[in-house]
């Protein structure tokens, strides 16, 4: 690659607390807000169904296992939509791959908000699976092969910040919608708000190209997008292992984004605007945590990183749950730890990912990795809503914790990528 070209991944235009961004170049800045817009977007449609879920479990009065359903069957299904994701960017390119997501995963929330029953809604909010997650696979994957190797940790990790950027959002809408409309009509309010990314096209559309010189590898392959391919040879140890580590991050986070509105409002007793200023820490915490994690990644190397906010997460998750009754302002500032180390464990999610494979195969395993894991690890949210019938939900978000020493497991059968360059 040539060290001077504008666009390049090893464009160089200084050092500097802002270099990882300057030496992306035009198109790569402009991959950059592309990619952070999908998946910003992405985690404000995936977190309307948490924040509704009161609300929801209320007017189909169904239990907390039929509630818990709600969440698997979505990300079971978005485990298949990021997966095809992958595919579709190694055959058909980066940008058209995020445009298809994000449209999907759009359209199909907004459809959430006409269920008339609870067996609708589940069918109906498995839909939007389809685009959840794909927009990160690809964005991630467009933005990595923008970066130079030594800034690419911190580069992915910024798209992923973005994550908490949507949750934000989220809860603010959700104050704001429910302190004005009955919670009957509230939740499906805060579906109809899920169109929001749809304008997002318009800019991905007009402003975003895929990497010229990892495109131009990647075409010159005969074979692209096969899931056969990622499970021949040496890569079949490295798609084994890495869906298992992404099946215990993911395990042991989408407990707590599923389970902690609930638990904050049903058993410490929380108000809607008390819940959205509880979350208001964590969410602080995790965007914190995206960005420093990126850093760490580059420091530390991608499998200390992911160890070290392994172990964290499952005893923060563990400590968090277990706060006696009267104590609910410890609860409130330990939710900044919490919010920091279980986002900050998926900073190093792109880069590494992306490193495991070729250019031809990246789309494909990083797509199936991280989703096959989401499948699988959708299966926590759903044995909490179950065990939480007898154990209450702060008892039953253990499972949390557990899923954690999965992904610590899974690191030693991964090799360290850091400072691999990108085809």
């Amino acid at each position: 690659m040539s060290a001077t070209a504008p666009d390049s991944a090893t464009s160089s235009d200084g050092n500097g607390r802002f270099a990882w961004y300057r030496t992306l170049g035009q198109r790569g800045r402009r991959a950059f807000v592309g990619a952070v817009g999908g998946y910003g977007l992405d985690s404000y449609d995936f977190q309307v169904l948490p924040l509704g879920l009161v609300a929801i479990t209320a007017y189909f009065g169904i239990t907390k296992g039929e509630a818990g359903l709600l969440t698997t069957v979505t990300l079971v299904v978005s485990a298949l939509g990021g997966a095809i994701a992958g595919v579709l960017a190694d055959r058909l390119g980066r940008t058209r791959a995020l445009m298809i997501t994000v449209v999907t995963y759009a359209v199909f929330t907004v459809l959430c908000g006409f269920a008339t029953s609870y067996e609708e809604l589940l069918v109906v909010r498995a839909l939007p699976g389809l685009g959840f997650v794909g927009a990160w696979a690809v964005g991630a994957i467009l933005v990595a092969e923008y970066c130079a190797p030594r800034y690419r940790g911190r580069t992915v990790a910024f798209v992923q910040s973005s994550w908490a950027v949507g949750w934000a959002l989220s809860v603010l809408v959700y104050a704001l919608v429910f302190e004005l409309v009955h919670p009957d009509l509230a939740w499906r309010v805060l579906f109809f708000t899920g169109a929001l990314p749809a304008l997002l096209i318009i800019y991905v559309r007009r402003r975003v190209q895929d990497a010229p010189e990892a495109t131009a590898r990647r075409t010159a392959s005969a074979e692209r997008g096969s899931f056969g391919a990622i499970f021949t040879g040496p890569l079949a140890r490295t798609t084994a292992f890495a869906s298992l580590l992404a099946t215990g991050v993911q395990g042991g986070y989408y407990t707590l984004a599923t389970w902690l509105p609930t638990y904050l409002k049903s058993e410490r007793g929380l108000t809607v605007i008390g819940t959205g200023g509880y979350l208001a820490f964590l969410i602080s915490g995790a965007f914190t945590g995206y960005v420093c994690g990126g850093h760490l990644t580059d420091e530390l190397g991608r499998k200390r990183t992911f160890a070290l906010f392994s172990v964290l997460s499952a005893a923060l998750i563990l400590l968090y749950t277990r706060i006696p009754e009267g104590a609910n302002t410890t609860i409130l500032f330990l939710g900044f730890p919490l919010g920091f180390c279980t986002s900050a464990i998926f900073s190093g999610f792109g880069s590494f990912l992306s490193e495991l494979y070729p250019a031809h195969l990246r789309g494909t395993g990083q797509g199936f990795t991280y989703n096959s894991g989401r499948a699988v690890g959708a299966l926590f949210p759903a044995a909490v809503g179950f065990a939480a019938e007898s154990a209450g939900v702060g008892g039953a978000m253990a499972f949390g914790a557990a899923a954690y020493g999965i992904a610590v497991l899974a690191l030693l059968g991964l090799p360290e990528t850091l400072g691999r360059e990108l085809g």
